[in-house]
């Protein structure tokens, strides 16, 4: 049975992640961090079995890479995901089973802009209250790959004022309750080959500063649907009919399903370049996907400055199948 909602019965919260174990996730549903590292990869092909060896080697030495530095620099608060797509899935393990809702995602075409996809194998998301430690845990995974991997993109985020994204509304405000995230952001037991991992969209948008910021306040507001100093939500006759916090919502049968966001503001200041790197991990796809539609398909406000850059889908393994990985065995 899937676990059931901490606020529908009232349970503990030990009931509630049930059969979900906590230990066995990599970090999903936590804080967003204050430095952060992305990285997206492509594995060169050259030899499938070199290939796969790398893989290996680096599942057995990651979760190894993290607790020490944890151990190092307890107060740095690191936390790691490390994912592949569809398409290294596919390659990698090509007669294994593989995770139930994993796809290789594919563009989302609205009537004025789409959601663009640019495939990529490997998935990194790194993140510390000192910048120096995802660099370091970066630095020793990139020499245990480097000869085998081409990077596609390299990004550091950070906090930016009272968590807010970079056109400076607060971000996350949608995410669901501490309690409940974990049921949200991990797989269950509808899966159990594959319980306790995660499903991660990532998607980075370039923003038009200085069209957003020529809007009046009022203007931004409704285009959010929030208050952009106390982030009340706004009266729905207030909000644009497309107001970001309408469109991206998905309420599949007539109830709001939810995921976690670990949205990051980035930038280039010399450059005039800016932007947001958004992270949705969730239990179910599906639901990320439902709510990338509803963005696109109604041509959310937000679209109007914010232009998607690129776009895949990761599976994040449990720390179990990062384990069967290294050794070789089945799933």
């Amino acid at each position: 049975m899937a676990a059931i909602r901490y606020n529908e019965i009232g349970t503990t919260k030990e009931e509630l992640l049930m059969p979900i174990n906590l230990k066995d996730v990599q970090d999903v549903y936590k804080d967003a961090g204050d430095n952060i590292i992305f990285a997206t990869m492509d594995l060169l092909r050259q030899d499938h079995s070199a290939d796969l060896a790398m893989i290996q080697d680096l599942a057995e030495h990651l979760p190894a890479f993290e607790s020490s530095l944890n151990v190092r620099y307890p107060d740095a608060g690191l936390a790691v995901a490390f994912g592949l797509s569809r398409r290294a899935w596919d390659y990698l393990f090509p007669d294994a089973p593989r995770p139930a809702e994993l796809e290789e995602f594919q563009p989302v075409v609205g009537p004025k802009y789409t959601a663009p996809a640019t495939p990529a194998d490997l998935f990194f998301h790194i993140r510390a209250k000192n910048s120096a430690v995802p660099f370091e845990l970066m630095s020793q995974v990139m020499d245990r790959i480097k000869t085998q991997v081409k990077v596609i993109d390299e990004t550091h985020g950070f906090r930016y004022f009272e968590g807010r994204a970079i056109i400076g509304f607060v971000d996350g405000t949608e995410n669901p309750s501490a309690l409940d995230t974990p049921d949200y952001a991990v797989i269950g037991d509808e899966d159990p080959r594959f319980i306790n991992g995660s499903y991660a969209f990532a998607q980075m948008y370039h923003h038009d500063m200085d069209a957003w910021n020529r809007l009046k306040t009022e203007q931004q507001e409704a285009a959010i649907g929030r208050k952009k100093f106390n982030d009340v939500e706004l009266e729905d006759e207030d909000k644009a009919e497309n107001a970001h916090n309408v469109v991206s919502q998905d309420n599949e049968g007539g109830v709001e399903h939810k995921i976690v966001r670990m949205n990051v503001p980035f930038s280039n200041p010399t450059e005039g370049l800016n932007g947001t790197y958004f992270i949705g991990y969730a239990r179910h796809w599906t639901v990320t996907k439902r709510m990338l539609e509803g963005m696109f398909s109604k041509s959310d406000r937000l679209l109007d400055f914010s232009t998607p850059v690129s776009g895949e889908l990761f599976f994040i393994p449990s720390l179990s199948v990062l384990g069967k990985i290294a050794d070789g065995e089945e799933f």
